[in-house]
């Protein structure tokens, strides 16, 4: 395709620091990235040779959503055990399946058919930890979709590694091989403190700052684990990694859902983001964040939908919807997370999360094209008196048509460019077979 084209819009969202909207506006994308901003009549005076145009006058063009947390081939495991606490899903569920079955094949296949229902939600980047990293990257170039890749570090063996240097040594060579890619953030990935001693924990970080890529962990997930690193240490999780010296860098937590005062404070001193899984910690009935006490703390809170196993889609618009309407119910205080909020969540704070705040997260001249168009001519989405309101409130995810990464565009009329659902899906179906049939 033409490697010069324009993006227009009723609504252009930018998510830049004035919070700017321009009605009517357009986006010019040269070489993947954003050459200039502004309203479509003015665009169209500028660049008169003949250039594609996308979008029409009933859209609304914002930037792409980003996931800060998930494991995406966990997607093959969508539903086969629901209802159940968080110990006893990963003990007898999760765990002894994936030793049974986790391979390079397995994460190739089912991370592809998760990036294909990221990209066709709206997702233009996700934040993965788990194994096979290669196997991950190669997925999501493959369906064009960016990725933060964390290779997934534990104390003890699984299908993909021996235990924590054998993991790590992965770890540092996937960043070796992936550091100055176009769509693959390499990343370290300590699964939790239950999971990781002092040790291995400490040379994840050392690796991480050695490369300068993010750190991804699970922490204060669970009632449970804080009283066990009491127990264990003395300490509740956010201070005990404080104690050891692990929270240097750039790190995103995880759920973060058993956080007091101090912790927060901690987090924020720290600059330590955080990815809400509001979705995942309902149903498994771990809790509900404080995220309005994070927020106003100065945590950069984002939004991750987790594994699929444990939610169970990767729909961050319903994500979104639910988080501020819970936070809204547990503080009864209807103006947190307010809908401007939830949309620098869903972009520029998740962003800023992960480090890449000056590439993706806002529609900026210079930045990245991952972008995202969705159709407002919709029942549900009419009449429009504040957009961002119509996003967060009203939408659906089948709302977004067009999709575009790294000025590309991989999702046009709802239908992904680069890959073939319905082979995907028949092989989703195969796995689904052998899984049950195990």
């Amino acid at each position: 395709m033409n490697s010069t084209f324009i993006v227009r819009a009723q609504y252009l969202i930018t998510m830049n620091k004035k919070e700017q909207i321009i009605e009517n506006g357009a986006v010019v994308v040269k070489d993947g990235r954003i050459a200039d901003v502004g309203e479509f009549g003015e665009i169209l005076k500028k660049y008169k040779e003949q250039i594609p145009i996308y979008g029409n006058s009933h859209s609304a063009l914002m930037p792409g959503f980003i996931n800060t947390h998930t494991h995406a081939a966990m997607v093959l495991f969508r539903g086969i055990a629901d209802d159940l606490p968080l110990k006893q899903w990963l003990n007898e569920h999760i765990w002894p399946r994936e030793a049974k079955f986790l391979s390079e094949e397995f994460v190739y296949e089912g991370t592809l058919l998760a990036c294909i229902e990221m990209l066709k939600t709206g997702t233009t980047t996700f934040n993965d930890m788990y194994f096979f990293t290669e196997s991950i990257a190669k997925a999501a170039k493959d369906a064009g979709i960016r990725a933060v890749v964390g290779q997934g570090v534990l104390d003890f063996p699984t299908p993909s590694g021996s235990g924590a240097k054998d993991y790590l040594v992965k770890a540092e060579d996937f960043i070796k091989n992936f550091k100055s890619d176009d769509y693959i953030i390499p990343a370290v990935a300590p699964h939790a403190i239950y999971t990781c001693s002092r040790e291995t924990l400490l040379s994840c970080k050392e690796l991480a700052l050695k490369y300068n890529v993010p750190m991804h962990i699970h922490l204060g997930e669970t009632f449970q684990e804080v009283e066990e690193s009491i127990n264990r240490h003395g300490l509740r999780p956010v201070k005990y990694l404080d104690s050891i010296g692990f929270l240097e860098g750039k790190i995103i937590a995880a759920h973060c859902v058993w956080l007091n005062q101090e912790e927060i404070e901690i987090m924020a001193k720290h600059n330590v983001g955080v990815s809400h899984c509001i979705e995942s910690n309902l149903k498994l009935s771990s809790g509900i964040a404080p995220v309005a006490k994070m927020i106003r703390k100065g945590v950069k809170v984002s939004m991750g939908t987790d594994g699929a196993a444990s939610n169970n889609n990767l729909d961050l618009l319903e994500e979104i919807s639910i988080a501020a309407k819970v936070q809204k119910g547990i503080t009864a205080d209807p103006t947190v997370l307010d809908v401007k909020t939830c949309m620098k969540m869903l972009t520029i704070w998740a962003a800023e999360g992960l480090g890449l705040e000056k590439e993706i997260g806002s529609i900026e001249v210079g930045k990245k094209a991952d972008m995202i168009l969705m159709n407002l001519r919709k029942p549900h989405l009419q009449p429009i008196y504040d957009i961002y309101s119509a996003i967060i409130y009203s939408a659906k995810a089948s709302d977004i048509e067009d999709v575009f990464v790294n000025g590309v565009p991989v999702i046009l009329n709802g239908r992904a460019q680069f890959i073939d659902e319905d082979e995907i899906i028949d092989k989703a179906l195969w796995w689904s077979e052998r899984i049950k049939n195990s």
